[in-house]
């Protein structure tokens, strides 16, 4: 047993028990006793530090001043720390080998440079990992996407396991408290409109009593301070399902969509949005839906827009051919160049990039090249595809879950909207669900 020995004058009174955790220096679980020890010249008492498996004590003091103390060390009484440990044995068999400072092999080895740098010190245990650890996640850098529809009942979506389309009422409300209940507080709300409201105009998208502006009431008056992000474009309200005005040709009509977005964007903050989120790629939108919220008041509304959104296979999209004129071709890299500085000098106070894992050089790109914050859509097809695995016991879906959220913001997202808002933020505080 591991033991330290303390010689102090014998006018210190003894101490039966001290607790580890607030003596400085000593092994977890220690028990100190003092011993009188008779010499020569002067009678002292003997500290001896032993390792134990109780410490529920209460730490005492030792009843000797600072300068009693510092007057032992000096006369040589100085405190034994536990032994130096032994070196750890190697496994039986491992070859002997020169250390990689010596010679002849660290001269083969390292081309006569020292071996200086050694990344592995500081990764070597999990304190020193979690110290120098680069990247965070936590629920605060979460959005969590929300599926609502008229109806009071929650309808499962057979693609994405564990989504559903939520009743506005009632289960969008009960998800909502679920999410802050685990530090998730910001939401961006996607709507399942009636196909006798769609037309090809998208009208009902700026409909102040429609199913996006209640929903933003109803929210805003249970959870004031709750951040609820919007999607501002067509394709809910559209009978032809594009993000825009579609002309007899098929061709997306720019402008004339652009001011239509401007109309439903007033319509969202006039009901308390926080932020609106152009996602419909289209030319110009940006500075457009910016000067039509400052117009009405609105200074106070950001605006996210989805700069590189890019046109693919990770989402589900009905007329994904058609959307390729105004999506972004996924094997473009500088075009993001263009739409983000177009979008950073309309106005925009947030970029965002969609898909996330498949583009996360797109997400750096941004990052490095401009000082907005950056967000990362993290789609459908991401999410189910680790959803299948799990099920499929062909990956550890949580943990391919809280490595993919990592990424994103490794490469530079600052926030994530993900379907595993809920899930993941339920693992970093610990949850077992």
């Amino acid at each position: 047993m591991a033991s330290s020995v303390f010689h102090a004058p014998c006018g210190a009174p003894s101490i039966k028990q001290l607790e580890c955790q607030k003596y400085v220096g000593l092994r977890p679980s220690v028990t100190l006793r003092f011993n009188c020890v008779k010499t020569k010249t002067v009678t002292t008492r003997r500290l001896v530090v032993t390792a134990s498996k109780s410490h529920d004590g209460t730490t005492k003091k030792l009843g000797i001043s600072d300068a009693e103390c510092e007057a032992a060390v000096v006369a040589g009484n100085i405190p034994e720390a536990p032994p130096v440990p032994p070196k750890p044995a190697a496994p039986a068999g491992t070859p002997v080998v020169p250390s990689l400072v010596s010679e002849p092999l660290f001269s083969i080895l390292s081309r006569n440079r020292p071996l200086s740098r050694r990344p592995r010190r500081n990764r070597k245990s999990p304190a020193m990992r979690a110290s120098f650890q680069e990247t965070n996640l936590s629920p605060e850098n979460f959005v969590y996407p929300l599926f609502i529809h008229e109806g009071e009942e929650d309808t499962p979506i057979g693609a994405m396991p564990g989504c559903y389309r939520l009743g506005w009422r009632h289960g969008l409300v009960q998800e909502v408290a679920k999410a802050r209940d685990v530090g998730v507080n910001s939401v961006v709300l996607f709507p399942k409109v009636p196909d006798a409201l769609k037309s090809p105009t998208g009208d009902e998208a700026y409909n102040d009593n429609g199913l996006v502006p209640r929903t933003i009431r109803l929210l805003k008056d249970r959870y004031p301070d709750l951040v609820i992000y919007t999607d501002v474009a067509l394709d809910p309200y559209s009978s032809d399902g594009h993000d825009g005005i579609v002309r007899e040709d098929g061709v997306i009509m720019n402008d004339e969509t652009v001011h239509q977005l401007c109309k439903q964007a007033v319509s969202q903050a006039r009901a308390g949005a926080d932020v609106v989120s152009p996602s419909d790629m289209m030319d110009g939108r940006v500075g457009a839906i910016r000067a039509a919220l400052d117009a009405e008041g609105f200074q106070h509304v950001s605006i996210m827009s989805y700069t590189a959104n890019i046109s693919g296979a990770y989402f589900c999209i009905l007329f994904w051919l058609h959307n390729q004129s105004y999506q972004m071709n996924p094997a473009n890299y500088r075009e993001a160049l263009v739409e983000a500085q177009a979008d950073e000098s309309e106005g925009a106070d947030i970029l965002l990039v969609k898909p996330g894992l498949p583009y996360l050089d797109v997400i750096r790109l941004l990052r490095d090249k401009y000082p907005l914050p950056i967000a990362a859509y993290q789609v459908s097809g991401e999410y189910s595809m680790i959803k299948a695995g799990g099920a499929l016991k062909m990956i550890d879906e949580q943990r391919v879950m809280m490595e993919s959220l990592m990424c994103l913001r490794r490469a530079g997202a600052d926030i994530i909207l993900t379907y595993f808002a809920l899930q993941a933020a339920r693992c970093l505080c610990g949850e077992k669900r």
